[in-house]
């Protein structure tokens, strides 16, 4: 059974993340003190990383992304049907109710 790739990619985006942090807190005595600068240096070495080597789980991602919304979207015609016929009986009886007044 293959993972999911949202799954897949928000994993390799935390590790991203997480490794370069580990490294810069473990290796580096200042970022200990100095903890709210090693996150911003971590953050900015995982976009870096993300962008050069996550290109294809990226990709995965939206594609099922993408592929879950077509599925749903022709559900969502038929309710909107359903709502359209439903709204169109419900404003009869109000229009009926301000003639009578």
């Amino acid at each position: 059974m293959k993972p999911a790739p949202f799954f897949v990619y928000s994993v390799l985006r935390l590790l991203a993340f997480l490794v370069p942090l580990a490294i810069l807190w473990f290796f580096f005595p200042i970022f200990r003190e100095f903890w709210w600068l090693a996150a911003i240096f971590a953050a900015l070495i995982g976009t870096s990383i993300s962008m050069l080597f996550l290109r294809r789980p990226l990709t995965e991602a939206s594609a099922a992304i993408v592929e879950r919304r077509e599925r749903v979207s022709g559900r969502q015609e038929d309710a909107d049907a359903e709502d359209a016929v439903v709204d169109g009986e419900s404003d009869a009886p109000c229009e009926r109710s301000r003639d009578e007044k």
